[in-house]
């Protein structure tokens, strides 16, 4: 709403006022939904809601709705999927002609002010659909009970997909990772050999996957997917050579050509992959570009930085980006979207608070911290939960969904971790306890959106990674944590329950499941857990600095102070582990089971 401010469109904001305003008037909806950084909505937003003409169709004719789809991702599911219906092409802008009661009857993506490319103009869009709406209602009523009883029935298919399953083996996870390398492109690296015009994206969450222990034991050759795909985005142009940040997605299947924006949760997961490449130049890079672009006043992680911006008083998309250092230093650079997303922060806060601990950065830790203590101060609810983002400091009214409270949640266990602060942990526990219904299910604590509920349009259940880890999964992955932690033994039980509902589809289609397998991985191999007490010497001894270094399933550095706050406040882990002989100790625990407590670097083992 605030980047079309100046639009001579009447926008509404989503809710249901807007509907009411068109039951009213007796016209259709246009929803618009797009996001801050996207190149083909300020296209839109110049071409034809910038037009005076354009805009004196849609107030007289139709209530015109803009939505962000970061701040409403809900919203943006269940219109994409009804969008389906009409377009086998789907992104953003995303255009949607709804009635009254929130039918959709008709979608598109970006039209253009003239037809053009086999794409009919926008004004003639308009005039079609006015001229459905007021000759042809009956047509116009049918397709849109249509669209929502298919939606339903979707719904109601997933609902009864699910089950107890078994969680899978080491086997089932080693065929997974041998089918998601078979999608390698052995030429250019990472996923897809097919249409070389066709658009080629990280896949972070499935690069993840394959850099998983038990897949490294079980499946060595298909392990190094992920490190080749790494270093082919790291020398291609899908990496700004001068700070380090990975663009969207490339154009072409050589990595060429990228979409010039730079998303938070893209880099934030290509950090983790950076770090467990052991790509220390990769990850140094990505962490500059989250901690001094990114990173907001308040604390917060932006959600992403814009492709374009202004260079000799025109709009240039990717203008910025090609030019060297020097040429940069006399531009503005591309405007960055300052919405906190809050599930988006727990991933940058996760993969910052991880690499500065492994990597001697103290510094990432610190601007993790910052970020989490915002997000914790401006987002938390009531009831537990969270709210989805927030801007300039004001909360939004969209509640957090499931993925921002496991996102979040597994960001601030990594957090706790390497502070030694039990109270990161708690508040992860607190956000996990919220989405746990007394059945055992998951809901997250704002429910679903108000307006979609109403209207019977709730979108399909989301689980499976899209360009971030599924809300049912990062549930899993916080749960897991929070067992490894020793916070009780119910933890295991909801995460193998996640993992076990949707082993089956996860193991079918492992590109669009590659947080679940992760999680599922985990599982099958005994955990390590590596508690060091330290002194408090200002400096990090010999035997801290290596068990940072150590391949573990967790690594908590803790005080006496710290191990006895832990254990105060439920987690076992830490329990009667205190420095000994006045020196920094090490609690080396596999599976609960803690070998001697060891003072020597030398004697820590692998």
């Amino acid at each position: 709403m605030r980047a079309h401010a100046a639009n001579p469109v009447a926008w509404h904001p989503w809710g249901a006022a807007a509907f009411a305003e068109a039951a009213r008037r007796d016209v259709p909806v246009m929803v618009s939904i797009g996001y801050s950084t996207c190149h083909w909505c300020h296209v839109m937003a110049r071409e034809s809601f910038s037009d005076p003409s354009i805009a004196a169709i849609l107030d007289d004719g139709f209530v015109a709705v803009k939505v962000d789809r970061e701040e409403h991702p809900e919203v943006d599911a269940a219109y994409m999927a009804a969008a389906a219906a009409f377009s086998p092409s789907l992104g953003w802008p995303l255009t949607v002609f709804t009635t009254p009661d929130g039918r959709p009857f008709y979608a598109g993506t970006y039209f253009p002010p003239e037809p053009r490319s086999g794409l009919p103009a926008f004004a003639q869009v308009l005039a079609a659909v006015a001229d459905a709406w007021t000759q042809r209602r009956a047509q116009v009523d049918g397709t849109g009970a249509a669209i929502v009883s298919a939606l339903a029935e979707v719904r109601s298919e997933a609902a009864r997909a699910d089950g107890e399953g078994a969680l899978p083996g080491e086997a089932d996870i080693a065929a997974a990772s041998t089918a998601l390398a078979r999608l390698e492109d052995t030429e250019y690296g990472g996923f897809g050999a097919g249409d070389p015009a066709a658009p080629k994206f990280p896949v972070a969450t499935a690069l993840r996957f394959l850099q998983d222990p038990l897949v490294r034991r079980a499946a060595p050759e298909t392990a190094a997917v992920a490190e080749r795909a790494l270093a082919a985005m790291a020398r291609s142009p899908l990496r700004d050579p001068v700070d380090g940040g990975f663009f969207r997605y490339a154009t072409r299947r050589d990595w060429t050509v990228p979409h010039y924006e730079r998303m938070l949760t893209d880099n934030a997961q290509l950090l983790e992959v950076a770090l467990d490449a052991g790509s220390d130049e990769v990850a140094r890079g990505v962490a500059g570009f989250l901690i001094d672009v990114l990173q907001q006043p308040s604390g917060g992680f932006g959600a992403a930085q814009d492709s374009e911006s202004w260079i000799d008083g025109t709009r240039s998309e990717g203008g910025y980006y090609v030019r060297d250092a020097a040429a940069r230093a006399a531009l503005a650079a591309p405007a960055v979207d300052g919405k906190i997303v809050t599930g988006w922060n727990g991933l940058a806060i996760g993969a910052l608070a991880r690499a500065g601990a492994r990597c001697g950065e103290p510094g990432w830790v610190s601007a993790a911290r910052w970020a989490a203590d915002a997000v914790i101060a401006q987002h938390r609810t009531d009831d537990g939960g969270v709210r989805r983002a927030s801007l300039d400091e004001i909360a939004s009214r969209a509640p957090g969904t499931l993925a921002d409270h496991g996102q979040l949640a597994t960001g601030l266990l990594a957090l706790a971790a390497a502070t030694g602060e039990a109270d990161y942990a708690l508040v992860a526990r607190e956000l996990v306890d919220a989405c746990i219904t007394d059945d055992g299910t998951l809901s997250a604590p704002g429910g679903n959106d108000e307006v979609l509920a109403a209207q019977g349009l709730l979108a399909p259940d989301a689980a499976s990674d899209a360009d971030e880890p599924s809300g049912e999964a990062s549930l899993a992955e916080a749960a897991r944590g929070l067992w490894m932690l020793g916070a009780g033994d119910r933890y295991r039980v909801v995460s193998t329950r996640i993992v076990g509902r949707r082993a089956a589809a996860a193991l079918r289609a492992p590109m669009s499941h590659g947080t679940l397998l992760r999680v599922a991985a985990g599982w099958v191999r005994t955990p390590r857990q590596l508690v060091v007490v330290r002194t408090d010497d200002a400096a990090p001894s010999s035997l801290e600095q290596s068990a940072r270094l150590a391949a573990t399933d967790v690594t908590v550095v803790v005080t006496d102070a710290q191990a006895a706050a832990w254990t105060a406040q439920g987690f076992e882990l830490c329990a009667a582990k205190s420095t000994q002989e006045g020196l920094t100790t090490a609690y080396d625990c596999r599976d609960f089971v803690c070998r001697l407590p060891v003072t020597d670097p030398a004697a820590l083992g692998t």
